[in-house]
């Protein structure tokens, strides 16, 4: 009987990887005998691949190529009858490939026209590639057709005629078999982003758009923070089209009291940008069923097409972009500019992503064992080091300023990205749309890059005009974000007084310029304050904790810097005790008119102060050197905050501005820089651009616990 050979496909190799571009790791099911070494080889479509090298290490067998490994072509590693696929892994992660494989051209994706439809597709991997296309979203029934391969790794197919709301993906064989795609550079998507849409961005846009914005400087924003749902879905709102985008479209609604509510809400507090919690596609919501869940959106699949569960027709392609566009015009009607939160740190289920299907293993951050890095938390970090995913954000940031005439974007945890790729975002859309604000989270996480490459608080001077949210002063303000009980300045903590006078006065210790510094008491994340305060000081009143309350929001608008709020907290919105309530049903998260209309008092208070900020430019200097000259710190006792602002009479109706923020529990005195005529704009009950009174011949003032006081001449 003749004997089975031991060297059999099964057997002998286990995995064959090209880990360099001419170098590849061998690991075997058995033992290799030193002889046998050199009975391998290596074929690519007949030919053989010239071996320098061959070498045995503790685990592995490393093979060192004469010349650079013909990535594009299937590669087989044999010995005798034995065989084995090369698979392209560590390699992809090299600076050779990304120089190698680097494509600079603007025509990734579709390129629509009424006579043609261009596919660009970026795999340099793949041995080939399709283009699959449907009649309609729902329909099985498809045309296959074959990608040429050209320089750089792109894949391109040109089809005739108007293609306009036909559908199409792609599918790439890589490493041995086919994966299915879709285009990550699909402007339009079907229901869950199951596939995209060819179709035609001008018949998306609104009438008369886009709207002309009066000028303000960067220093003068005033950011309000919303997410689509939470504020239209509620019953008494009378916003119509309840938790979509088009809710926000809606001008001059009221709830049943009469009260304005939804866009014009907003238009009549004061605040300059809205900041939308994301709207790209994201997976975490049933497009098809969208009311029995809830999501924030941190979950991104598709990066350039609008989400579908905020649209009318979520199976329409184009319904989404439409509705979107129209919500932006909107608020630009209103002028009100619009910031969209953007994710780039991650992606949703990265093992099932386009990215990973089209070249396995390039877009994901790995660190120097070759696991997936998980700085973010939820299981990958996108590799913004890499040419081609920094050249996708880049593209991207650069398509929705042009297309959607966006004002501003927020990175969310935006530590994760590096420093190059923040810098190419800065100088891409300074220059489409100059005075765009960038703001984004500096946060220093774990993940598999050096320090002092990410995009950190740490790095800000090398990112002078991008916004830090500065967490510093948030907690001196409240306690610690991270521990409930913790307490800060509004709420008794007497020992925070250096890091309140910091952020009162710009973070110059953190920044360049006073518009880095991104200042705020709560955002989505996390404990609102109300609940920050109930957790904080328990048995408190809540006549108490409204107080705090005024006092911490009174302490961010006044400060320099740029003031962030969340929405809602200008009537002391609560979650009712959840921390993180990103997928918490809408009773949790939805915006309280009901509770905006107890709290008319406050609502008012905080437009009061909004007005007297936009007012006086002294309040928004956007030089260190301007706050240094008029910025003048007046002695206080404990747990109270004071200084003035002299000689800004160029900068606005008075000369000099006194604010003072009393946090102890008891009535302050206060000693004024020179007696005189002070007309009080704000204390403990109200805030008005108009004096409330006037305190003549002044040389001192009482300033109420708990409260803010605000006077001028």
């Amino acid at each position: 009987m003749k004997q089975k050979n031991r060297w059999s496909v099964n057997y002998l190799f286990k995995k064959a990887e090209l880990i360099q571009m001419n170098s590849i790791k061998v690991t075997f099911n058995c033992v290799v005998r030193a002889e046998d070494l050199p009975k391998l080889h290596i074929l690519s479509e007949g030919s053989t691949v010239n071996i320098k090298e061959v070498k045995a290490g503790k685990e592995h067998l490393y093979i060192t190529l004469v010349n650079p490994y013909p990535i594009g072509k299937e590669c087989y590693l044999l010995y005798g009858e034995s065989s084995c696929l090369i698979e392209l892994t560590d390699v992809v992660r090299t600076k050779a490939f990304d120089q190698l494989f680097y494509y600079d051209g603007e025509d990734l994706g579709a390129v629509y026209s009424e006579n043609q439809t261009t596919f660009t597709c970026w795999a340099p991997t793949a041995i080939e590639a399709r283009l699959v296309l449907y009649k309609n979203w729902f329909t099985e029934e498809k045309e296959i057709f074959s990608f040429r391969r050209e320089d750089r790794g792109i894949w391109r197919f040109s089809l005739e005629g108007d293609r306009n709301l036909e559908w199409y993906h792609f599918e790439v064989l890589v490493n041995g078999a086919w994966n299915v795609a879709v285009d990550p550079y699909a402007r339009f998507v079907s229901v869950n982003g199951e596939r995209a849409m060819i179709g035609n961005m001008e018949e998306t846009n609104p009438t008369h758009w886009p709207i002309a914005l009066n000028n303000i400087s960067k220093s003068e924003t005033i950011i309000y923070e919303l997410h689509i749902r939470d504020f239209t879905i509620g019953k008494n709102n009378g916003i119509r089209h309840k938790g979509l985008f088009l809710g926000l479209t809606e001008n001059e609604t009221v709830d049943k009291e009469g009260r304005e509510t939804g866009l014009t809400y907003i238009r009549q507090l004061g605040v300059t940008h809205i900041e939308l919690l994301p709207v790209n596609d994201y997976g975490s919501v049933d497009e098809s069923n969208c009311w029995d869940s809830y999501n924030w959106g941190y979950d991104p699949i598709h990066y350039y097409a609008p989400e579908g569960s905020y649209a009318t027709d979520p199976y329409n392609g184009y319904s989404r972009v439409n509705e979107l566009k129209q919500l932006i015009a909107a608020c630009h009607r209103q002028q009100l500019r619009v910031i969209l939160d953007v994710v780039f740190n991650h992606i949703y289920i990265w093992e099932l992503s386009h990215f990973e299907k089209l070249v396995p293993g390039y877009f994901f951050r790995h660190d120097e064992n070759g696991n997936i890095s998980n700085g973010t938390g939820v299981g990958n970090d996108l590799a913004t080091e890499r040419q081609m995913v920094q050249k996708y954000i880049v593209d991207c940031v650069c398509f929705w300023v042009k297309e959607y005439n966006i004002d501003g974007l927020r990175f969310d945890l935006m530590g994760i990205l590096d420093v190059k790729t923040m810098q190419k975002v800065a100088t891409a859309v300074e220059r489409i749309k100059p005075g765009f604000f960038l703001l984004g989270e500096g946060w220093d996480l774990p993940t598999a890059l050096a320090e002092n490459k990410r995009a950190t608080m740490r790095q800000a001077k090398e990112l002078p005009t991008i916004g830090f949210f500065q967490d510093q002063f948030r907690d001196a303000i409240k306690g610690s974000t991270f521990h409930e009980t913790n307490q800060g300045f509004c709420n008794g903590n007497g020992t925070v007084l250096s890091q309140i006078m910091g952020g009162v006065s710009g973070s110059e210790h953190l920044f360049l310029t006073p518009q880095q510094a991104i200042h705020y008491v709560e955002s989505h994340d996390n404990h609102t304050l109300w609940d920050k305060l109930t957790l904080s000081l328990p048995g408190e009143t809540n006549v108490l904790k409204k107080k705090r309350h005024r006092l911490a929001t009174s302490i961010v608008l006044l400060a320099q810097g740029i003031p962030f709020l969340h929405a809602g907290q200008e009537f002391f919105r609560t979650k009712y005790g959840v921390e993180n309530s990103y997928n918490s049903p809408d009773w949790i998260n939805q915006f309280d008119w009901e509770r905006r209309g107890k709290f008319e008092d406050t609502v008012e208070f905080v437009k009061g102060l909004i007005s007297i900020r936009r007012s006086h430019r002294a309040f928004t200097f956007s030089t260190y050197s301007q706050i240094n000259k008029h910025f003048k710190w007046i002695e206080t006792s404990a747990h109270c905050v004071a200084y003035e602002l002299h000689q800004v009479g160029e900068f606005g109706t008075w000369d000099r501005v006194v604010v003072i923020h009393n946090a102890s529990i008891e009535k302050q005195g206060i000693r004024l820089p020179l007696e005189g005529d002070w007309k009080v704009l704000v204390d403990e009950h109200q805030a008005s651009l108009i004096p409330l009174y006037t305190l003549y011949n002044a040389g001192s003032v009482k300033v109420a616990a708990f409260s803010t006081l605000v006077c001028v001449v």
